[in-house]
C-alpha cells in the first residue's frame, strides 16, 4: 500500500484541517501519516485508521529548535518511505518540501493557509517570505490556497513538473453543528452575568497582536453604549495588556475574557455580532463558524475577511485601525435588528459553499488528479 505523509505544526486532534484528506486519500487507497508537535494529541487516531508521528516543531521560523524537528523528519521518511508529502502551515510547509526535496519524494503537495505576504504586509513579509515560498515552489508539485489573493500569487510560482494551483474554500465548516437548538440561553448569560437585552458582541482567537483586539476594545468604547458586551474566547500572551486597556478606556465590565471553551455553538447562538479586528487571516474559521450561526459580522478589510465578508450584505468590513468606522458599524447594527436579521439570513447561505462535505469533495477531485 502507497503511503501518504501529512505534515502540520501543531495538532492535538483530528479535526477538519487534515479530515478531509484522511478521506481523500484512503479512498484512493493510501496509507495515511500525519506528522505534527503531536505533545497534546488525545484524540483516537485508530477510529480514523491515521498513524501519528510526533516531531518537535516549533510555531517560530526563526527557531533553532526546528533543526531537530528537520532531522526527525528526515529519519521519519527514511524510516516510512512515503510516496506522497503533503504539507500545510509555514513550517510544516518549509520543513516538508525541503525534507521531500532531500530524500526524492515523488509527488509534494503544500496547502497556503495564508501566505505570510500579503496587501499591506511589513516590508519583511513582503520580501523575505514571498522569496522564501517561490523558492519552494520549484519543489512542490501542486499548491492549495484558500483565498482569492493567495490564489492569484501562487500562479506566478514556477512548480516542479509544471504543476498546478488549485483553490478550496478553506478547511471547511460543519454548518449543521451551528444550528442548536434547546440550548438555556437566559442560563448561559446569567453565568457569564449579562442581562436580557444586553447587545453580545463575540470573538475567538489567540490573544497575540496578529488578532489586534486592541482595536475591538477602542471601538466598544467608541460606541458609548453600556448595553455592548464583548466575548473574547482564547488564551495568549496580550491578556493582561488587553485587560489594562480595557481599564483605561472605561470598558473593563464590557470585556469578558473567557480564555478557552468547548462551548463556542452555545456562545455563538446567544451571540448578536461577530466583531474581529485582525491585521493578517488566510480564511478564518472563526468566522466562518460565526456566520454559520448566523451572527452579521464587522470585520477588518483584509484577505480572507473579504472573500467571506461583502460590504453592507453579510456585515461590514473596516481598515483594522479604523476605530470610529468599527464603532459606527457596531452602532448601526445595534440599532437595526431588521438588518442583524437579513445579514444573518445572507451569511447563512454564503457559507453554505465552505461547508466541510463540499471541502472534501473538492480535496477529493486534487487527491484524484495528483495522486
Amino acid at each position: 500500500m502507497k503511503k501518504l505523509l501529512f505534515i502540520s505544526n501543531v495538532t492535538n486532534r483530528i479535526t477538519n484541517f487534515s479530515y478531509p484528506s484522511i478521506v481523500a486519500s484512503q479512498n484512493l487507497g493510501y496509507e495515511f501519516h500525519l506528522a505534527a508537535n503531536c505533545s497534546g494529541f488525545t484524540d483516537d487516531a485508530l477510529k480514523y485508521n491515521v498513524t501519528i508521528h510526533h516531531i518537535d516543531l516549533v510555531r517560530n521560523p526563526f527557531s533553532l529548535k526546528n533543526i531537530k524537528a528537520y532531522k526527525q523528519m528526515l529519519g521519519l521518511i527514511k524510516e516510512e518511505k512515503f510516496d506522497v508529502i503533503h504539507c500545510n502551515t509555514p513550517i510544516g510547509g518549509i520543513i516538508g518540501r525541503i525534507s521531500g526535496k532531500k530524500l526524492k519524494i515523488p509527488k509534494i503537495i503544500y496547502t497556503a493557509h495564508g501566505f505570510h505576504f500579503y496587501k499591506g504586509a511589513s516590508l519583511i513579509n513582503a520580501t523575505l517570505y514571498k522569496w522564501a515560498e517561490m523558492w519552494l515552489a520549484h519543489y512542490t508539485d501542486a499548491i492549495i490556497t484558500m483565498n482569492k489573493e493567495d490564489y492569484q500569487a501562487a500562479q506566478k510560482f514556477k512548480l516542479r513538473n509544471k504543476g498546478k494551483v488549485y483553490f478550496i474554500p478553506g478547511v471547511g465548516v460543519d454548518t449543521k453543528l451551528f444550528h442548536v437548538e434547546g440550548i438555556d440561553k437566559k442560563g448561559l448569560k446569567n453565568s457569564l452575568f449579562l442581562k436580557e437585552d444586553d447587545i453580545i458582541l463575540i470573538a475567538m482567537g489567540d490573544l497575540i497582536h496578529r488578532k489586534n483586539y486592541e482595536a475591538s476594545i477602542k471601538a466598544i468604547a467608541k460606541a458609548k453604549n453600556q448595553k455592548l458586551q464583548f466575548l473574547i474566547c482564547g488564551k495568549g500572551p496580550k491578556l493582561n495588556s488587553l485587560k489594562v486597556l480595557a481599564k483605561d478606556l472605561g470598558v473593563e465590565r464590557q470585556i469578558h475574557f473567557l480564555g478557552y471553551r468547548d462551548d463556542i455553538k452555545d456562545l455563538l447562538n446567544i451571540a448578536d455580532i461577530f466583531l474581529f479586528t485582525s491585521y493578517q487571516e488566510g480564511l478564518p474559521r472563526s468566522m466562518m463558524e460565526a456566520m454559520a450561526a448566523g451572527l452579521p459580522c464587522v470585520v477588518s478589510n483584509v484577505r480572507g475577511n473579504t472573500d467571506l465578508i461583502e460590504e453592507g450584505k453579510g456585515g461590514y468590513l473596516c481598515g483594522p485601525d479604523d476605530i470610529k468606522g468599527f464603532a459606527e458599524a457596531i452602532n448601526n447594527l445595534v440599532s437595526n435588528r431588521e438588518l442583524r436579521s437579513t445579514m444573518s439570513f445572507s451569511n447563512q447561505e454564503k457559507i453554505k459553499m465552505y461547508d466541510v462535505e463540499n471541502v472534501k469533495h473538492k480535496m477529493k477531485e486534487i487527491y484524484a488528479n495528483e495522486l
